[in-house]
C-alpha cells in the first residue's frame, strides 16, 4: 500500500524535525527550500527538498518542544491505524 502525501502534511507531523533529528547526528538534514516564505505561518511555496550535509546538530529549546508535541499528535490520532497495519 501506498499512499501519497504531501511535503507539508510531513512536515505538519512533526516526522520532519524528528527525521532531521536523527539525521543531525550524522551530520545530514533534509532541507525545505522556499520562495514567498512566511515567518507568521511557517509556509510558503516548496521550490525544492534535497538532502545536505550541516556543521549545526540539534535544535533550539522551542523547536524541540514543537517537535514533540506535533509528533505526540501524529501519533494520537493514527495509533489505531498504525497498529492494525502492523498486525497485517
Amino acid at each position: 500500500m501506498v499512499e501519497k502525501k504531501t511535503w507539508k502534511e510531513f512536515r505538519d507531523s512533526g516526522l520532519l524535525w524528528w527525521i532531521n533529528m536523527i539525521l543531525h547526528t550524522f551530520g545530514w538534514a533534509i532541507v525545505f527550500d522556499f520562495s514567498n516564505y512566511n515567518k507568521e505561518t511557517n509556509d510558503g511555496t516548496i521550490r525544492e527538498v534535497y538532502p545536505a550535509r550541516v556543521k549545526f546538530r540539534g535544535f533550539d529549546e522551542k523547536s524541540v518542544t514543537e517537535g514533540y508535541q506535533k509528533v505526540s499528535k501524529y501519533l494520537k490520532e493514527n495509533a489505531e491505524i498504525l497498529e492494525k497495519e502492523s498486525l497485517e
